[in-house]
């Protein structure tokens, strides 16, 4: 059992080795984009949240 367990830790690691990992600037660049997309999303259904407030209070209710 214990050589199993050293052995998949010894896989982990040399996988690990393998792994292209994003660089400082990218990660600033990408966790960016993901707020950026974010706030749009949130806007468009803040707008849309809006827009059918308005109109069922106005035609409906």
């Amino acid at each position: 059992m214990i050589d199993k367990i050293i052995n998949f830790l010894k896989e982990v690691n040399s996988e690990l080795k393998k792994v292209n990992w994003p660089t400082r600037e990218e990660t600033i660049k990408y966790t960016g984009i993901v707020i950026a997309a974010s706030l749009a999303v949130a806007f468009f259904l803040g707008g849309l949240n809006y827009l059918f407030t308005y109109l069922l209070s106005r035609f409906v209710l």
